[in-house]
Order: structure tokens, then C-alpha cells, then sequence
């Protein structure tokens, strides 16, 4: 009897076991897959491939582009979108012939098929990315600068992808990224990052005066900016003490014209002269006003 109920205990798992598998095939449930990713480089070619069953007469494909939005990529045996001109179906593989940066993202292709269970719905996910060569750098060297103050020289690239590494160039010669291991004969004060672009001088000196050009490289390609020169000078301490003094002996004439102005009385007469005026003007006024009257009395 112990043997019996066991037998009728596996043949009921084994039919559950059944009814679960069928229910997965029928409405599309698949096992996860490992993603793929493929790499190309930008204006090149890249093969997108789905790893799924042979394809049949009756199999169904759809590849979309997952993001924030779903975009159908190859829908009812047709390229969409630019993939139309650019792009070709190899079995159930997209091959893409001008791959441009904007292609980089997650796409999903899903096969569908049907089975004795019902609908078999396959899928698999492919990581697309661009590898995209710098382009020519934005490098911002100022024109003048004075010796013994700090100095910044920068340079950037906005598209380059992987994020590409930055050398100064001076007068067409590389800048070391470690200054000390170069001649003594050039400013060794100055340090350079390579990831931000950054050229950075604590004290400049006369020495740095030259043309400067910055270069972004990464394992794509690279580019160069044009060069720029930048002038270093010595701050003139005489220039700037005799024009110290020239204002001060201006200001001390000055002085002296309007004290010897007030001793001799320049400014009094002025004053008299100017009451004197006024008073006439008054005295003037007075008799209009006077004959006025009469003339109206009369």
C-alpha cells in the first residue's frame, strides 16, 4: 500500500510538472539569457545578433529598441526608420552597415512560433556600443600673462567615447606629465591632468612664453587644436612706482594753485563782485515797481 500511494504521489507531481511547462510556452515565458554586447566603431559595421531557434515558415520576428520609449527596429518583415537604407536582415540578424552613435542602446529581438502547448515566444537582448574618435578640442590659453601668478590653460572634447585622455603640446614639443623628469631648462611648476585637461601653472615665468595646442586621444582616435601663443612678462616695478609719482606731483600743483588762488584773493572779488550785481539788479527791480504803481494810480 506505502509503495502504491508513493507511485500516485510522483505520477501527480510529474502532471503538474507538465501543466506548468505548457503553461509557460503558451503565453511566451523564457528562461533569461546572458546579454550580449557588441562594440563597433562609429561609421563602421555591427552585426546584431539573436541567439534563438532556427527560424521556420511560421516563426515571427520583431526586433525593437528599448529605452524610454520602445521603437520597433524590424516590424512585419520590414526595416523601420533609417534602418531601412543602412541596414539588412541576415536570417534573423540585423546588420547595420553605417553604425552612427545615436544606434548605442539595448535592442530585444523576440521570435514567436507556434507549438503544441500553444505560442512559443523566444527573445533575447543585445547591448549595442558606438565607439566614437574624438573631435577637435575647445583649448582655452590666454594671451598675456604676468610672471610669478598662477596661470590655467584648459582643454576638453565632448564626443569622443570611451572619454579620451588630454597632452599639452609647447611649441609643438610634449609636455611631460611629470615635469621633473624633464630638461631643467623649462618651468617644472606646473601640473597637468590628463582625464579633465587641465594645464596648470602655480608660478609662470618668461620661460612659458610659446605656442600652446592641446591634443584629445583615445583608443578610437585623435585631434589636435590649433595652437596658441601665450606671452609671459615681467611686472615693471618702475613703470608703475612713475606713475605713481606723476599723479602725486599733479595733485600737489593743484593743491598749490588753489592756496595761492584763496592768499591772493581771487575768490573774494568773485564774491563781492557778485553782491554788488545783485544789489543793482534789486535796486532796478524797486524803481520798475515803483513807476508801475504811479502810472496805475494816475
Amino acid at each position: 500500500m506505502a509503495r502504491r500511494s508513493r507511485h500516485r504521489l510522483l505520477l501527480l507531481l510529474l502532471r503538474y510538472l507538465v501543466v506548468a511547462l505548457g503553461y509557460h510556452k503558451a503565453y511566451g515565458f523564457s528562461a533569461p539569457k546572458d546579454q550580449q554586447v557588441v562594440t563597433a566603431v562609429e561609421y563602421q559595421e555591427a552585426i546584431l545578433a539573436c541567439k534563438t531557434p532556427k527560424k521556420t515558415v511560421s516563426s515571427r520576428l520583431e526586433w525593437k529598441k528599448l529605452g524610454r520609449s520602445v521603437s520597433f527596429v524590424y516590424y512585419q518583415q520590414t526595416l523601420q526608420g533609417d534602418f531601412k537604407n543602412r541596414a539588412e536582415m541576415i536570417d534573423f540578424n540585423i546588420r547595420i552597415k553605417n553604425v552612427t552613435r545615436s544606434d548605442a542602446g539595448k535592442y530585444r529581438c523576440e521570435v514567436s512560433a507556434p507549438s503544441e502547448q500553444g505560442q512559443n515566444l523566444e527573445e533575447d537582448t543585445v547591448t549595442l556600443e558606438v565607439l566614437v574618435a574624438p573631435a577637435v578640442p575647445s583649448c582655452e590659453v590666454p594671451s598675456s600673462a604676468l610672471s610669478g601668478t598662477v596661470v590655467e590653460l584648459r582643454c576638453q572634447d565632448k564626443e569622443g567615447n570611451p572619454a579620451p585622455e588630454y597632452t599639452w603640446f609647447k611649441d609643438g614639443i610634449r609636455l611631460l606629465e611629470n615635469p621633473r623628469l624633464g630638461s631643467q631648462s623649462t618651468n617644472s611648476s606646473y601640473t597637468m591632468n590628463t582625464k579633465t585637461g587641465t594645464l596648470q601653472f602655480n608660478t609662470v615665468s618668461k620661460l612659458d612664453t610659446g605656442e600652446y595646442s592641446c591634443e584629445a586621444r583615445n583608443s578610437v582616435g585623435y585631434r589636435r587644436c590649433p595652437g596658441k601663443r601665450m606671452q609671459v612678462d615681467d611686472l615693471n616695478i618702475s613703470g608703475i612706482i612713475a606713475a605713481v609719482v606723476v599723479v602725486a606731483l599733479v595733485i600737489s600743483v593743484c593743491g598749490l594753485g588753489v592756496c595761492y588762488a584763496q592768499r591772493k584773493g581771487y575768490f573774494s572779488k568773485e564774491t563781492s563782485f557778485q553782491k554788488s550785481n545783485s544789489s543793482s539788479k534789486a535796486t532796478t527791480m524797486s524803481e520798475n515797481d515803483f513807476k508801475h504803481t504811479k502810472s496805475f494810480i494816475i
